[in-house]
């Protein structure tokens, strides 16, 4: 991993006119009302941590980490910028922008799997190997890159009704795009959240299973994975009922041919006082 030492370093009051973007910055979403804030924090108190660059000309700077700072200061009306000078070659500036990012833990979830890819890519490394430089367990990294398997329009519509990495790790259990785009129309519809979205695809994806067996003749086929759903909806039910202070029990009793479930929910009773 890349360590910068900011040892034999000075701070260098750099115009911002002559600082320009670092191409592999993996943050592409900024909110404005943080840019906001940290503008007006650097107009009262000054830009307290400098932002570090690498000189790509002889009146030019390439930003390596800082690209929110930078952003603000702009907005704050300021003409320079304290910086510290990095010297490394562009691939290195690459990654420890990316890792810095990476390391402030509030990345978007699909530019966080981007720059992961990317890292991987840089180091020419393996899944395992990038776990251990990031600090990450390996079924981490490999759960995020997966959300890259779904396509630009998905990952705009998770990303704008706020839905989680969880919500967009059920949705790959769903191979068919078209299928897939439907469901996420309907989890951002109803506002689903994850337990409802995992219910959801799995009684979708069980009835899809089911079409595709040929029933026997003269006796439905029952789904077991289909009566699980239903199972739990009633024992979710009973639990809400008893930590609303309601006694409520349920008996199930399975045959060949059914699953009887008998529900006993005693009757509230109050206790009044004669006058």
């Amino acid at each position: 991993m890349l360590i910068l030492s900011q040892e034999k370093r000075k701070v260098v009051e750099i115009p911002l006119e002559k600082i320009v973007p670092n191409p592999s910055q993996p943050r592409k979403i900024f909110k404005q009302t943080e840019l906001d804030n940290l503008s007006k924090s650097i107009k009262e108190s000054g830009l307290l941590q400098p932002l570090t660059v690498r000189r790509i000309g002889m009146q030019q700077y390439e930003l390596i980490a800082g690209e929110r700072r930078l952003r603000a200061c702009r907005i704050a009306g300021l003409n320079t910028a304290p910086c510290l000078i990095h010297d490394c070659d562009e691939r290195q500036s690459a990654i420890y922008a990316m890792l810095e990012n990476l390391q402030r833990q509030d990345l978007q979830l699909f530019e966080e799997a981007e720059g992961i890819a990317r890292l991987i890519a840089q180091w020419n490394v393996t899944q395992e190997e990038a776990a251990l430089r990031l600090g990450k367990s390996q079924s981490a990294i490999a759960n995020k890159l997966r959300l890259l398997k779904l396509n630009t329009q998905e990952r705009v519509i998770i990303t704008q009704a706020g839905l989680t990495e969880r919500h967009a790790r059920a949705l790959l259990r769903i191979p068919n795009e078209l299928m897939r785009a439907k469901v996420l129309d309907a989890i951002v519809a109803n506002r689903f959240n994850v337990q409802q979205t995992d219910a959801y695809i799995e009684q979708l994806l069980t009835l899809k299973e089911a079409e595709k067996k040929p029933q026997q003749k003269g006796k439905r086929k029952f789904i077991v994975k289909d009566i699980r759903i239903f199972m739990n909806t009633i024992n979710h039910a009973i639990e809400a009922m008893k930590l609303s202070g309601i006694d409520a029990v349920t008996h199930k009793n399975e045959t060949e041919d059914y699953i009887e479930c008998v529900v006993r929910i005693p009757k509230i009773r109050s206790s009044s006082v004669a006058s």
